[in-house]
């Protein structure tokens, strides 16, 4: 759509997601949802991490995970590694992971509280440790840099952080990549518990621009246990230019959570099926197919057996012509029953229907005789009456 950004979405249901559900989730069923999740069209999926069994049981089976799922070609399959031993096992497994990316990074918490809780080290420790990772990635002859602030918008312990102290610690970064030659073109800002809000968003990213305006691609990692996540992502997509790419972390059903934040699973993240309907919506153009995914939605459900956050796998997709809803159809009360977008009606066979004459409308006419003229709509479910 012109005048806006680039927009590229990461899958982390198998990642964000699984490593706040049951520990007990076989591998199978996992390996299930992954394939599902790779016919959807998504570009970029996170399979999950390599990180010690002890803390994230969740993980242990990670390698018969990758083993196991069917690998789609054109889309990138990725793993976090918090350290050098997960690095090690990540890498005896590309491909079909995607190799690690050729840019470095550096990260530093605003919450020192939560950067202890979560990987055991201080805000101190991280901010001293900057000028040893730029030396090695010059060493290894990194041309491209990511600066990264975590925990941003504010912290369940210390509360609510400042625009000035966030611009300070991508600042001190920023400026050790720059004094060793290399410009970052990439800043990564994530929100593990959840303090985001449009507006902080949108002053963030525009107070960033200012300032370094080499910089064109701003990744998100968004959580939503406070409702405002998929609102702020979208004032980030409308504070951006075309020149800019917009990455966007989600997770199928909107599953996800940190342990270590205080939240567990309430902390969620953008459900994906959500956030390609409002771009698609937008005239957006994911290139996913949004009825797979809602598809997916629904096996993730089945997988961690318990209902997800998402709306669009529970209501449906703006219906297309070819998908309008039959008028006289009875009362719909239940989520069950609202699935007839997918499954068709027998999901509201027995509801009571008042109507006492059909119900009828010249506008659906005109809609319904200029559906019939062109053809079936592209893109149309043809299973919904």
């Amino acid at each position: 759509m012109s005048g806006l950004p680039q927009v590229e979405i990461i899958e982390e249901g198998m990642r964000e997601g699984m490593q706040i559900e049951s520990a007990d989730i076989p591998a199978e069923a996992k390996i299930r949802l992954l394939d599902a999740l790779s016919r959807t069209g998504l570009r970029t999926i996170q399979v999950g991490s390599f990180v010690s069994p002890r803390w994230v049981p969740q993980m242990e089976h990670i390698e018969q995970v990758i083993a196991g799922f069917t690998p789609v070609p054109g889309v990138r399959y990725t793993a976090l590694a918090l350290n050098q031993k997960g690095a090690e096992r990540r890498a005896r497994h590309v491909p079909p992971l995607a190799p690690q990316e050729a840019a470095a990074r550096t990260t530093v918490h605003l919450c020192d509280v939560f950067v202890q809780r979560n990987t055991a080290r201080t805000q101190a420790q991280e901010i001293a440790a900057v000028p040893a990772t730029v030396e090695a990635a010059v060493d290894r002859g990194v041309t491209e840099a990511v600066v990264a602030i975590n925990a941003a918008w504010g912290s369940n312990w210390l509360g609510k952080f400042s625009q000035e102290r966030r611009l300070d610690l991508i600042r001190l970064q920023m400026d050790a990549w720059e004094a060793a030659g290399i410009t970052p073109q990439t800043v990564w800002i994530g929100d593990p518990m959840s303090w985001n809000s449009p507006r902080a968003v949108e002053l963030q990213l525009q107070a960033i621009r200012q300032e370094w305006p080499q910089v064109h691609t701003f990744h998100l990692h968004l959580h939503d246990g406070r409702g405002s996540a998929l609102t702020s992502a979208y004032a980030a997509l409308r504070s951006l230019s075309p020149e800019h790419t917009l990455v966007l972390d989600a997770s199928i059903g909107g599953m996800g959570g940190c342990p270590y934040c205080g939240n567990g699973r309430a902390t969620k993240m953008i459900p994906t099926e959500d956030l390609v309907d409002l771009l698609e919506t937008e005239g957006i153009d994911t290139g996913i197919d949004l009825a797979s995914l809602v598809e997916a939605a629904h096996l993730a459900e089945e997988v961690v057996g318990h209902a997800l956050y998402g709306k669009v796998s529970k209501a449906g997709p703006r219906p297309g012509v070819e998908a309008l809803y039959p008028m006289d159809m009875p009362l719909v009360e239940t989520e069950e029953q609202a699935q007839h977008f997918r499954l068709g009606p027998s999901t509201y066979a027995g509801c009571p229907s008042p109507w006492r004459q059909p119900i009828t409308s010249p506008a659906r006419d005109e809609i319904d005789g200029a559906r019939c003229a062109s053809g079936p709509e592209r893109g149309a479910r043809k299973d919904v009456p």
